[in-house]
């Protein structure tokens, strides 16, 4: 499976500061949970690599 195949699978998604100062990530999907835990400054970096990935999937669907 590559980033370009679609799938039908629903998750929920949750984003959020923990209490030990960290980015939680959080995904759960048919009884699967994956807590990934990110540094505030790793944080920043996925954000600005969602931007980045949001601004190129803009030019494509124009």
């Amino acid at each position: 499976m590559g980033i370009n195949t679609e799938r039908d699978i629903e998750a929920n998604l949750q984003i959020g500061p923990t209490d030990q100062g960290m980015v939680r990530i959080y995904v759960e999907a048919d009884g699967v949970e994956i807590p990934m835990d990110f540094e505030p400054d790793e944080a920043r970096e996925i954000a600005e690599e969602i931007m980045a990935a949001a601004k190129a999937a803009e030019k494509r669907g124009s």
